[in-house]
């Protein structure tokens, strides 16, 4: 221990981190299309996911969320804590490795129907930022709780049929039913919304596809079904909304077609 010449070097390098993380934003679990209808008590996710496995993302100064109301102008920086009462407003969960992603969790009521947008700001512990821009979206508000018509798409179809349309309000229907009728107006298919799937506020294109059979299993006969729906919140029928698609409906009926 003595020698002068008891020393080893050895030469490395080391890269400087410029990856950019990963910023995933979901509305009630659903990525939506900007300007898309949404909960006006919305449960809205951001998940921000980072390659590193050394340097975790568990600071919330990493982020900067803000949210502007388009009919006033007026841009809000949403805190993670109200500075006036100390409750929290967006909860977070910190990365743990080897899983490196910061969850935050954001539940706001929008009291006033309108269209506002989301703007987030997020970057690593190495000042990468997600993107060359920040993420913004516009989404719309609308309280008061309506359903659209609902259309059956593809129309005409062959093998199978979705079906499509928007919901307002903060409340999902808790009663939903589609009846399927001959032109005669027998009733050959009804379909309720345990077998629809699951459905959020905005716009839903149902998992449920109707395969063009009668409540038997039977293969029903090539031509036109007339179909209504049924749709209530707690018992109470929810009020229709009018879109410029009414046209094709006739006192609450629609038409679909069934071609092999």
């Amino acid at each position: 221990q003595y020698h002068f010449n008891n020393i080893a070097e050895q030469f490395f390098y080391v890269a400087s981190d410029r990856t950019n993380p990963l910023l995933d934003i979901t509305f009630d679990g659903v990525h939506i299309m900007d300007g898309d209808i949404i909960s006006a008590k919305p449960n809205i996710k951001i998940k921000l996911k980072d390659e590193n496995n050394f340097l975790e993302l568990n600071d919330t100064s990493l982020f900067a969320v803000y949210i502007t109301s388009l009919t006033t102008g007026n841009e809000k920086k949403v805190p993670f804590i109200s500075s006036t009462t100390g409750a929290e407003i967006m909860l977070y969960t910190p990365a743990e490795m080897p899983d490196n992603s910061f969850k935050i969790e954001y539940n706001p009521f929008f009291e006033e129907d309108g269209k506002y947008q989301l703007r987030v700001q997020a970057q690593d512990k190495s000042s990468n930022e997600s993107g060359e821009n920040d993420y913004t979206i516009t989404f719309e508000v609308i309280n008061k709780s309506t359903i659209t018509n609902i259309f059956n798409y593809p129309n005409p179809f062959s093998t199978s049929t979705r079906f499509v349309f928007v919901l307002t309000g903060y409340e999902v229907p808790t009663d939903l039913r589609i009846q399927i009728m001959t032109v005669t107006g027998k009733l050959v298919q009804e379909i309720d919304l345990d077998e629809l799937g699951s459905l959020h506020i905005g716009r839903n294109i149902t998992e449920y596809a109707w395969d063009g059979k009668d409540m038997f299993g039977d293969q029903l006969a090539n031509g036109v079904y007339f179909y209504r729906v049924f749709a209530k919140i707690n018992g109470e029928s929810i009020e229709s909304r009018e879109t410029e698609a009414d046209r094709f409906f006739k006192k609450g009926f629609g038409k679909m077609y069934l071609m092999r």
